[in-house]
């Protein structure tokens, strides 16, 4: 096995036809770069890991080429969601100066849904005023949350999941060239651990990986999911009121079994289902709240303990 780097920049496609699946959107997009001049700003919507970014990356290599690193500007707006922003970083990216033998510059903004409203209102103008020089390929997984005058601007792509035989054969590639063994049935628990998450799903591969063969077993103990008993006796100590055990437990899980938030949630909720707690709505409810609060970037442990002590004041 290969030691060297990771596996899913490794083997990112570096064409539109290397992705995965995505077949209508690809070959859409193919057709709009033929011309580089007739291409209107893209949006790019779906899940995390399905190709999002790699097409944009894919896009600014075919278009521009061996000045692709110097006319590519690369931001991830749920790091810099602010007005800030976009006056200092686009902004000054976007003026005309000294262009080489190329279309336009190309501007990607990652995880564009963070974005505050002034901003998205600041950067509308910077589109109309720039759009002779450039070109923005905006990516969310919610485009209702970008304002209409921008997506009005924009061609949109809905990229969807990857279906399980596309990704176990892209699973497959990547042993075979890493010299891994593989079963079958251990390759289908990782894409069912990944939803269909091609990124998620390399990770988690190289990681088995490093266990030795991809089996059932190493899949399981590679992502953390030997501990999910551990959160049914979260929400047994939660509802019997140890709020203090069942938080250190929660901390524990996280932070030294490396279990993230999301998996949290998740398998708390399929512990409240496998309970059949009389009260079996009423919990659901408190979890989809303090799963919203986190996605919309609320503290993850502050809000986990608040949930964790708003389920043990919910009584039979």
């Amino acid at each position: 096995m290969s030691a060297t780097g990771m596996w899913v920049e490794k083997y990112r496609p570096m064409k539109l036809s290397e992705i995965v699946n995505q077949t209508e959107i690809i070959g859409s997009l193919e057709a709009l770069i033929k011309d580089p001049t007739d291409m209107p700003h893209l949006m790019f919507s779906g899940s995390a890991g399905v190709g999002k970014t790699t097409a944009a990356l894919c896009i600014t290599r075919q278009i521009l080429g061996e000045y692709a690193k110097d006319y590519t500007l690369e931001l991830n707006a749920s790091d810099e969601r602010g007005i800030g922003m976009v006056r200092e970083k686009v902004k000054k990216f976007s003026r005309f100066a000294g262009m080489a033998e190329v279309p336009f510059k190309i501007i990607i903004l990652d995880e564009a849904d963070e974005m505050t409203a002034d901003a998205q209102t600041a950067l509308r103008r910077i589109i109309e005023d720039t759009a002779k020089i450039c070109r923005f390929i905006f990516i969310a997984n919610n485009i209702s949350k970008i304002i209409d005058p921008i997506q009005s601007r924009c061609a949109t792509f809905k990229f969807t999941s990857i279906p399980q035989e596309d990704l176990i054969a892209r699973l497959e590639m990547i042993a075979k060239k890493e010299k891994v063994k593989t079963d079958k049935k251990g390759l289908k628990a990782i894409y069912e651990y990944s939803e269909g998450d091609l990124r998620h799903a390399i990770n988690l591969l190289q990681a088995t990986a490093s266990l030795g063969e991809i089996t059932v077993e190493n899949v399981k103990s590679s992502a953390g999911l030997t501990k999910t008993s551990d959160v049914d006796e979260v929400l047994k100590m939660t509802l019997s009121g140890k709020i203090i055990d069942a938080r250190e437990k929660m901390i524990e899980l996280i932070k030294v079994y490396g279990m993230s938030e999301s998996d949290f949630l998740k398998y708390i909720n399929a512990s409240v289902f496998k309970s059949k707690h009389e009260k079996l709505s009423d919990i659901l409810e408190v979890i989809a709240k303090y799963d919203y609060r986190i996605l919309v970037g609320a503290n993850p442990e502050i809000q986990l303990s608040a949930m964790l002590a708003e389920i043990g004041n919910i009584k039979n």
